[in-house]
């Protein structure tokens, strides 16, 4: 799997709502699509292709770490799946792409406004490592643009094009193949392709409205205590907020009509947004002494979400410093359903800087910093809340929490679901780093009954135990992925996840005796174990570990753990050789976490 971190895109509920950018020290996280609406996306993780329809090869949906479609015919001249609205004229067609075969004259791509099985734009990955961005009217292909790049077998891409009037622009991973003007084809369906080559495909979306993608940029290299000054706001964009919308401003007063004019405060307005609409929040900082609070029963739908967003181009910081360290004195407490938060910076709240006790929400491109417990939590909302009742299917996505305190050292960690909380919340593509305690911490305990799995996807955990600013409590269990607690086994998934140089263990169960399946991740120089599993059924694949410094101890891995594993018993696999060099990490424009070390883009 190509940890490009995030070359696939494992959808839960890719937002609808405008996502920020990322911009200081170099690092540019940049939205793909500005104020969009997802009209299509396809995962196949319910083995089903309704909805495709077939021209040509084999196809069938196959297991690769997660269902995918496949196309098998290597021999096929040309085999193609075709969905959506043949009346679609504006949007952004993107899928995860891995060529599992290349033959000469061969290609795989990504089809956009598709009128028939011979007429579309097409990006497509060719041999001799070159893509191109095409336009195919009637078989007749016309090259709108090219780019050398690495194409490899086994690799997964991110593929997509936007169409937007007669300028066609197609991306990979995020970096602009070509932008060109061509007015031949102005409707039509998105499609997927293979010529003389077999391939995978994987989380295919669609969204409409808004601008060009964005080039993505990569960061200066985070050291041993890299300072953690990136900071989120929208991307410029040609589309205006709509008047109709709730407007949050420092200036703001609660009685305000929450115009832009007006602006109410961001507490008002979230007792006065129907599902659906959107309160804009104006950048600067935001002064608070009290937890804003979502309260339960204030819900959106699942057509029809609330939504905080950043205003185009702004940051937005809730600044809790005026609280005490006291587990009431939260900064934001999203304790409603069907929420979407995007773009806003929490920092120094007296406990969680968000605080997630509803269900279905979206946490997107946020940053919770110097809060005095974990910077983000999903919990019950209180001790006598119904099991039944416990957070569930929430998504954190796209988002970074960083030195993150307590006075003790012992609770405050970069991401946490632990205690109580229900099945289906995922974390994906986050950054957790130089928190006190742990970069992950899904603890559960004998008191509360086992808590839901949880998911970890294509995120990056590195130098926790130590702050930024090189304090150190011998309190702090100091891991980047801790899994579990007293004895309870959950069946929690980590995949293509990196721990980096944390204070004790990279991977840990932590008392999970359960089965959790622990696949394609990669842990590096963590200060004991990179992997620390001592009971369970667990089961391990493709995982890789490394020591480029001294001390440290062999893995342990107690479960089903097959020959596709590195593990460090004392000396380096073959694949260290790739891992060695500096840390650094950055969003691509489409959200997806950018990890490289020693400036080589991390592949596992």
């Amino acid at each position: 799997m190509r940890l490009q971190i995030g070359s696939r895109l494992r959808s839960h509920r890719w937002p609808a709502a405008a996502a920020a950018a990322v911009t200081a020290a170099g690092v540019v996280l940049a939205t793909q699509v500005a104020f969009a609406d997802t009209a299509f996306t396809a995962t196949f993780e319910d083995g089903s292709t309704s909805g495709w329809s077939k021209s040509g090869g084999t196809w069938s949906v196959v297991t690769d770490g997660s269902k995918v479609l496949q196309q098998s015919n290597a021999g096929s001249e040309n085999a193609r799946q075709f969905a959506g609205d043949s009346g679609w004229t504006n949007y952004t067609v993107q899928a995860a792409v891995k060529p599992l075969s290349l033959g000469s004259g061969g290609f795989v791509g990504l089809l956009a406004r598709s009128t028939s099985s011979t007429t579309f734009y097409r990006l497509a990955l060719l041999p001799g490592n070159a893509v191109q961005l095409q336009a195919v009217n009637s078989g007749s292909v016309t090259v709108l643009g090219s780019a050398s790049r690495s194409v490899a077998t086994g690799t997964w891409y991110t593929l997509a094009i936007t169409v937007n009037g007669s300028t066609i622009s197609g991306t990979v991973d995020g970096a602009t193949v070509a932008t060109a003007t061509n007015a031949a084809i102005t409707k039509g369906r998105i499609g997927l392709q293979t010529a003389y080559a077999s391939a995978n495909f994987d989380n295919v979306t669609v969204t409409t409205g808004g601008t060009t993608p964005t080039p993505t940029q990569t960061t200066a290299s985070p050291t041993a205590s890299p300072t953690p000054s990136r900071t989120p706001s929208t991307s410029p964009s040609t589309s205006q907020p709509p008047s109709s919308a709730l407007y949050v401003a420092p200036n703001g007063t609660a009685g305000a009509a929450g115009t832009q004019a007006s602006p109410t405060t961001l507490a008002s307005a979230i007792t006065r947004v129907t599902a659906g609409g959107t309160i804009y929040v104006r950048g600067g900082t935001y002064n608070q002494s009290s937890t804003i609070t979502i309260a339960p029963g204030n819900n959106g739908t699942s057509g029809a979400t609330k939504n905080i967003t950043a205003y185009p181009g702004e940051t937005p910081v809730f600044n809790f410093s005026a609280q005490s360290e006291d587990p009431a004195n939260r900064g934001l407490a999203v304790n409603g359903n069907y929420w979407h938060i995007t773009g806003i910076i929490v920092e120094r709240a007296g406990d969680n800087g968000i605080f997630v006790g509803g269900s279905n929400n979206t946490v997107e491109r946020v940053i919770t910093r110097f809060n005095r417990d974990s910077g983000l939590q999903i919990s019950r909302i209180a001790s006598d809340t119904p099991k039944a009742q416990w957070p569930a299917n929430n998504l954190i996505i796209s988002s970074e929490s960083h030195d993150n305190a307590d006075s003790d050292g012992e609770d405050a960690d970069g991401f946490a679901a632990k205690l109580t909380v229900g099945t289906g919340n995922v974390f994906r593509y986050t950054v957790s780093h130089n928190n006190i305690d742990d970069g992950w911490d899904l603890y559960t305990k004998t008191d509360t009954g086992a808590i839901g799995p949880v998911t970890i996807q294509d995120s990056l955990s590195y130098n926790n135990g130590t702050l930024s600013n090189g304090t150190v409590n011998t309190n702090g269990d100091r891991n980047g992925y801790k899994l579990g607690g007293e004895n309870i086994g959950v069946n929690h998934v980590v995949q293509r996840s990196i721990a980096y140089r944390n204070g004790k263990h990279g991977f840990t169960y932590n008392s999970n005796p359960g089965s959790m399946t622990i696949s394609n991740n990669l842990s590096i120089d963590n200060a004991e174990r990179n992997f620390s599993f001592d009971a369970g059924t667990h089961t391990y694949r493709n995982n890789t570990s490394c020591r480029f410094s001294s001390g440290g101890s062999n893995d342990k891995t107690i479960g089903n753990a097959d020959s596709s594993n590195q593990f460090w018993t004392g000396t380096n696999g073959s694949r260290c050789t790739t891992y060695s060099g500096a840390l650094a990490w950055s969003f691509a424009a489409d959200g997806h976490l950018v990890v490289t070390l020693g400036g080589r883009t991390v592949s596992l």
